[in-house]
């Protein structure tokens, strides 16, 4: 693990939500391969894993590399959405592991948080709703309120600014290359947890630190 002398100086956290805070991708997947068999395509999982934290307009495109120019988008959004809020709306949306303690331990010192997500602020809301985490975040920064989305730094700069704190003492917790890549790109301190395994080793040595989950994470907030 590399030294972590820089979690000294943080004053602020900086959260994503999607495989982070909550386990939207497994969701998002379940969707995406039912609307593509739908349509008479089949997306692997390694495919819709590729899709993973990035901006809806970049899912496009990746779509109509895979299946071609002539992809129904507009079909496969409808289908997908349809289906996602089919099975979100009997299951729910579960919180990973160790959100709750690491949020206790960051409010037992103080140190704002905000959570920075590359979704539009509606499916963000929503999605945290269907989490039972409404009302959790005062600081929500979404991709409608920015020019560009991650792996530009544009969502975790306007996230510093709202909470009040340099981003250069702002702590980013990723699970996804393209957010890390957008952590690393806007100065802050970046914590790589990986929702999806194996992951990409250039991606853990691009963060500053990886971890398992927010617990272990937890437990070196406690320390440091």
């Amino acid at each position: 693990m590399k030294k972590l002398t820089k979690l000294q100086n943080i004053s602020a956290v900086i959260f994503d939500m999607d495989g982070l805070v909550v386990d939207t991708e497994s969701t998002y997947l379940i969707a995406w391969q039912q609307a593509s068999l739908k349509m008479g395509y089949e997306f692997t999982h390694d495919f819709c894993i590729s899709m993973s934290g990035l901006h809806y307009q970049d899912v496009e495109n990746k779509l109509l590399d895979f299946c071609g120019r002539d992809f129904d988008l507009k079909l496969f959004n409808q289908l997908s959405g349809a289906l996602w809020h089919e099975y979100v709306n009997q299951y729910g949306i579960a919180v990973k592991k160790g959100f709750f303690n690491f949020l206790e331990v960051i409010k037992t010192q103080n140190i704002p948080f905000g959570l920075a997500t590359n979704s539009r602020k509606l499916n963000a809301l929503e999605c945290l709703q269907l989490a039972n985490l409404g009302g959790v975040f005062s600081v929500i920064v979404t991709r409608d309120d920015v020019k560009h989305g991650k792996p530009a730094p544009d969502i975790f700069l306007a996230a510093a600014k709202a909470l009040n704190r340099p981003i250069s003492q702002c702590l980013v917790l990723e699970d996804s290359t393209a957010g890390i890549q957008a952590a690393v790109n806007s100065g802050a301190c970046s914590i790589f947890i990986p929702s999806v395994h194996p992951f990409a080793d250039t991606t853990a040595t691009l963060a500053d630190y990886l971890f398992d989950d927010l617990d272990q994470l937890a437990q070196i907030i406690k320390r440091a």
